[in-house]
């Protein structure tokens, strides 16, 4: 590919992304507003974790085919990478991307393809992209291409599922779609299917919601396992057996850039008419209230008033770096509201993100009352109780993810979510 890309913030999806370019061959330049993000990447430094990206970072720069720095250049193709977070009352905050088409309008030129991948409320393209890109002078449509093709990866496995999944161009007019298609195709193995953007935009925020409702449904029967006398997760295990089932499993809560935030998206836009997905979210936020209650229950049920809790866990989900939107942050506030001493952990989370934050397992455990455990890393997967020493030996697995028996052969009064069975 002779066309020069340059890809417009630098996070977990924008690096990953011109990587990949990168070591396919094009030309890419890197832009992001964080400064000490842009001098990492010139160091050839991760600011961020995944699995794979230092070594092709590093062939990235050595090969001379990835720069960086905070401003764009001039290039065949712009692509937008950045947050699309929400606003406190839950509307969509969309200014990032706004700012970055904005700092490319300067040095689009006819005949540029702009390609917007962060996952977006249906319409953005139309509404916030296309008034920015209108201030070159250039047409629309015909000087210059627009189009949305979300990413649709996941956190550890990015550039597998970059290379392998199946991908959505939706452009503002057929030429856009097709030229996207052309770019991607320079790395990706999956179908690359075509449609307009909103519908792009669309089928994205589907994707996120479709699972956020299944998980609400799942937290909703968590909460019902005590009344059921059940063991949701065998329950659910077994249920999944059927070929046209797939329930999702409980948690403590729903985190991340995507599933936790796009669904609001859609109850934004459709008001009245997204009552499912508003219950489900509201479920799922209700998940950290929950998880601090059950472990001041099974305090209260031992007869510790206070107490001091050990979370295990603030990263989103398991093997990552990621704190967006994590449900650990509220179910830490939520302890603390309720009077408990907190003290967390999390071997992926090398600098301090939380105030009570320790980089120690030991110093985080040792005068535990209870630990509760609420990301899935291996690391805590394949932890030895027997090396555990805690004031008393209480642990509240929250994602299942424990070996119940080698914890209870330890000594461990064991409680897990949504199991009306603990003891």
């Amino acid at each position: 590919m002779t066309k020069t890309v340059c890809v417009v913030g630098l996070g977990y999806i924008g690096l990953p992304t011109a990587v990949m370019f990168a070591n396919h061959g094009v030309k890419v330049h890197g832009v992001d507003v964080n400064p000490a993000a842009v001098r990492s990447i010139q160091e050839k430094k991760l600011h961020i974790e995944e699995t794979g990206l230092q070594e092709r970072l590093n062939q990235a720069v050595d090969e001379g085919f990835l720069t960086a720095s905070t401003t764009p250049v001039e290039a065949d193709v712009f692509i937008v990478a950045v947050p699309s977070p929400i606003n406190p009352d839950k509307t969509a905050n969309l200014e990032y991307v706004r700012q970055a088409t904005a700092s490319i309008v300067p040095f689009v030129k006819k005949g540029n393809l702009v390609i917007l991948e962060s996952t977006v409320p249906p319409k953005t393209v139309e509404r916030i992209m296309i008034p920015e890109l209108v201030k070159t002078g250039l047409d629309i449509g015909t000087d210059i291409y627009v189009a949305h093709s979300p990413e649709r990866v996941i956190p550890g496995r990015i550039f597998e599922e970059l290379v392998n999944n199946d991908r959505i161009v939706g452009g503002i007019n057929k030429k856009s779609a097709e030229l996207t298609k052309e770019l991607y195709e320079t790395f990706v193995k999956g179908t690359i299917h075509l449609t307009d953007a909103t519908t792009a935009e669309l089928v994205k925020v589907m994707e996120n919601t479709y699972r956020d409702v299944n998980i609400a449904f799942a937290n909703e029967l968590a909460k019902m396992a005590e009344v059921l006398d059940v063991n949701i997760w065998e329950a659910i295990k077994f249920a999944n057996f059927h070929p046209r089932v797939n329930v999702h499993f409980p948690g403590p809560g729903v985190g991340g850039h995507c599933i936790a935030v796009d669904p609001w998206f859609l109850v934004e836009l459709g008001g009245e008419k997204a009552q499912i997905i508003n219950m489900s979210r509201n479920t799922n936020d209700s998940m950290p209230a929950f998880t601090a209650q059950k472990t001041q229950s099974i305090l209260n049920r031992n007869k510790i008033a206070g107490g001091k809790v050990a979370v295990l866990g603030l990263a989103f989900k398991g093997n990552v770096d990621d704190m967006r939107e994590s449900p650990s942050v509220d179910v830490i506030e939520q302890l603390q509201h309720l009077g408990l001493e907190v003290i967390s952990f999390d071997p992926h989370i090398k600098e301090n993100k939380h105030e009570t934050q320790t980089q120690s397992l030991e110093e985080a455990t040792k005068e535990a009352n209870i630990i509760v455990v609420l990301t899935d890393h291996n690391e805590f997967k394949t932890l030895n109780p027997l090396t555990i020493s805690a004031e008393n030996k209480i642990v509240f697995d929250t994602k299942n993810c424990l070996n119940r028996e080698a914890w209870q052969e330890a000594g461990f009064q064991f409680h897990l979510l949504g199991d009306a069975k603990n003891k």
